[in-house]
């Protein structure tokens, strides 16, 4: 059979491109994952205490896009649910962002009120304010302060988490950890939050209910490109992977998880608890939080990050840096060279973070103006 696309990749790039491309057009796709189901890292399943678990770490959907959130929405019901995060300091389980909250759990009630008041004198209430700029202050309460949360928060969940220091990562990352002057515990602040009622493998399943889309999982598109006839490629996987490292390999984080069945109701207060300090693991998930079934016991996962090797792990994050952004520009060149043929899209190809909504939307993007 002729395919109208071969997609390299089942998660959520490759996914949404093969529902529009068939669903639109009426055309014919095959998708290749080497993996053993769909959704890429957003892959969950059923365990045997019944808990709907995310096999490679917590997802919370948020997005702030209407059109995302009524796209998605043809294809699930949704759970509404906000996303919640304590961090273990000075033996403490604090809100995530730092907020005014964190500071009353921290500091006695005066010097909390001290801080606050000092921060709203130079900051607009309910802003995020990056940790790296507020170290910049010249204020002595908020210099302290900043200090004090880069130290206790910050610094070695980014060197556990990176395996880097966060001066020496983009400043990306650390806008990603702000502190937030507000009292709302949220971790995030979307219009738009909520977990797939049936669970992302759902989600990603009716999306390929059509009849023109020939999955095929456990194989490796080098393996059958030579066999199978299509016009046009679209690849969602590692950029240097796919170019045969011309230009020298790309580093990616990976995480490893241990994860342990409860026989108890929960086992922590929310879905996701960070340890910034004590241990060498950075977080506990409990997945039971996201979606509870009536399950009697209770799934929690300890999360390591570890370096990607190709041979025994996941690439989850690319690693920003200004050495790897100048090694993924030469990439860059190598994709305009074949921007008739093939189409590029995701974390993985495009050596940058995306979160869940960011993807779907930019695979929206790209189905109006590179195919249709």
């Amino acid at each position: 059979m002729k395919y109208d696309f071969m997609i390299v990749g089942a998660g959520f790039a490759g996914t949404v491109l093969a529902e529009r491309i068939t669903s639109e057009l009426n055309k014919k796709v095959i998708i290749v994952d080497k993996r053993n189901h769909v959704g890429g890292n957003c892959y969950d399943y059923y365990d045997t205490n019944g808990v709907l678990v995310h096999k490679y770490g917590p997802h919370a959907f948020h997005t702030n896009s209407k059109q995302v959130w009524e796209y998605l929405s043809n294809y699930t019901s949704w759970h509404f649910y906000s996303h919640k995060v304590l961090a273990y300091v000075d033996g403490k389980k604090i809100p995530l962002p730092f907020n005014f909250n964190s500071l009353d759990i921290l500091f006695p009630k005066k010097i909390a009120e001290r801080f606050a008041n000092t921060l709203l004198e130079h900051y607009e209430f309910g802003t995020k304010i990056p940790i790296l700029k507020m170290l910049e202050s010249q204020n002595s309460d908020i210099k302290f302060l900043a200090e004090f949360i880069y130290n206790k928060v910050f610094h070695f969940y980014t060197i556990k988490q990176w395996g880097l220091t966060p001066e020496e990562l983009d400043s990306s990352v650390s806008s990603r950890v702000p502190i937030y002057l507000s009292r709302d515990d949220r971790y995030f602040q979307d219009s738009f939050q909520a977990i797939p009622k049936a669970g992302y493998t759902a989600l990603f399943n009716n999306l390929l209910s059509s009849k023109n889309i020939h999955l095929v999982l456990n194989a490796d598109y080098r393996d059958l490109i030579d066999s199978i006839e299509f016009d046009k490629l679209i690849y969602t996987g590692e950029v240097d992977a796919f170019f045969d490292y011309l230009h020298g390999s790309l580093p990616y984080r990976s995480l490893k998880f241990d994860l342990q069945q409860k026989e108890m109701e929960y086992f922590q207060e929310l879905a996701q608890v960070n340890y910034p300090n004590e241990f060498d693991f950075t977080r506990i998930t409990e997945f039971k939080h996201f979606l509870n079934r009536g399950a009697a016991g209770t799934t929690i996962a300890i999360e390591y990050p570890e370096t990607y090797n190709p041979e025994l792990n996941e690439p989850y994050y690319p690693v920003p840096t200004i050495e790897n952004q100048y090694i993924f520009e030469k990439y860059k060149k190598e994709m305009q060279k074949l921007a008739d043929s093939v189409i590029f899209l995701g974390r993985l190809a495009g050596y940058k973070y995306y979160n869940m909504d960011q993807i779907v939307g930019a695979s929206l993007e790209t189905f109006e103006k590179k195919i249709v």
